[in-house]
């Protein structure tokens, strides 16, 4: 079925759930450039309250934040995937300021998700028929005003371009839907359109006036991604931001929410950015007799076929309890040389005796990350 077919058919739909399932499938889905935008997934298992650190970390799948040493200096602030969400979503992405200060000139707080060049080539910058973008999202926030929002990309000269907008917070800690249109950049092409940093979204919680602005003034150069006389959440304290449904699409209207197939089909798209073998709680996985390297030390070789293709090969982090044959010993693990490919992670265990030679081998507690982020 054609694309042209699909939109015409949703003059055919009675009701809202008949619309948003025609949207969702065929030739009308894949169009959200967000991924993980209803906070479902999350791997690294940090949906609990969790303090803000200074730099930049990341708070759940796909979804990260920058605060400069100035501005962290200055609040204190914690993070949470919530259960608390507007009708048709089940969590939300929560911030709660437990302290506010006064940002600094040169300071700031921004939430953010990085697009990969593959997924954001589409809005054809640098050329006559580049297109539109149309940000939506549900927001809930205890104080009201304007905030900002901003665009970021690297153009085919290495400079970076900046489009900042805003949203109106009009009623406080009330979920609100929120649409912004961002006009096509003709001038200035694309740098990245295969595996590397596309693009950002930045959703400022606070800035100094270095990084104040004006909001919808154009395409730009200069950084800034807050608004003069915008809200400055982190100064405020007691005060929370919600956010959920975050969607970026072609063209200049906001379309339903595209709810993934399914959450398979979402941790899929997640998991070609991190990936984790999670061993708590003593879970065992087979290794293979390698090598033996002589009296007092065996290599052994396991191999982790990675669910999806990474989007790069990625970095690998190991931990472990001990290595184990089944009825037989327990046996120290000296040191672990990890690989990683796109397609799988490689590794070599080396052990402190020679006396577990068997190929039934087991890693007590293993614990695996493959982290390819933008």
């Amino acid at each position: 079925m054609t694309k042209a077919r699909d939109l015409a058919d949703l003059g055919n739909k009675t009701s809202l759930d008949e619309i948003n399932d025609a949207y969702d499938a065929g030739a009308l889905s894949n169009r959200n450039m967000i991924i993980n935008g209803e906070f479902d997934i999350d791997q690294r298992g940090l949906a609990s309250s969790t303090a803000f650190q200074s730099g930049a970390r990341f708070v759940t799948d796909r979804w990260s934040y920058y605060i400069n040493s100035g501005a962290f200096a200055t609040f204190s602030a914690n993070h949470e995937i919530s259960d608390e969400a507007p009708s048709g979503f089940t969590k939300s992405l929560k911030v709660t300021c437990t302290s506010g200060g006064s940002i600094p000139a040169t300071g700031e707080v921004v939430y953010r998700q990085k697009i990969e060049g593959y997924n954001f080539k589409r809005l054809g910058y640098g050329t006559p028929s580049a297109k539109s973008l149309t940000l939506s999202f549900w927001i809930k926030a205890s104080v009201t005003g304007d905030y900002g929002v901003q665009l970021i990309y690297e153009d085919d000269a290495s400079t970076n371009r900046y489009y900042v907008s805003k949203y109106t917070v009009n009623s406080a800690n009330t979920w609100e839907y929120k649409t912004i249109t961002i006009p096509p950049n003709t001038a200035n092409a694309l740098k990245n359109t295969t595996t590397g940093l596309g693009a950002q979204l930045y959703w400022d919680l606070g800035e100094g006036s270095t990084y104040s602005g004006t909001a919808d003034s154009g395409w730009t150069n200069t950084y800034y991604n807050g608004l003069s006389g915008g809200v400055k959440l982190m100064e405020n304290t007691g005060a929370t931001w919600q956010i959920t449904g975050v969607q970026l699409e072609v063209g200049d209207t906001a379309t339903p929410f595209e709810h993934g197939k399914s959450y398979g089909d979402e941790l899929a798209k997640c998991q070609r950015y991190y990936y984790r073998v999670d061993g708590a709680g003593g879970q065992t996985y087979n290794v293979h007799l390698r090598t033996s390297n002589g009296s007092g030390t065996r290599a052994y070789a396991q191999e982790i076929n990675l669910p999806v293709t990474m989007r790069t090969s990625p970095s690998v982090t190991v931990s472990y309890l001990d290595m184990h044959k089944p009825g037989v010993r327990y046996d120290t693990i000296n040191s672990v040389n990890a690989t990683g490919s796109q397609q799988t992670v490689g590794l070599i265990y080396d052990v402190a005796t020679a006396d577990i030679n068997s190929i039934s081998t087991q890693v007590r507690s293993l614990n695996v990350t493959a982290d390819a982020e933008l």
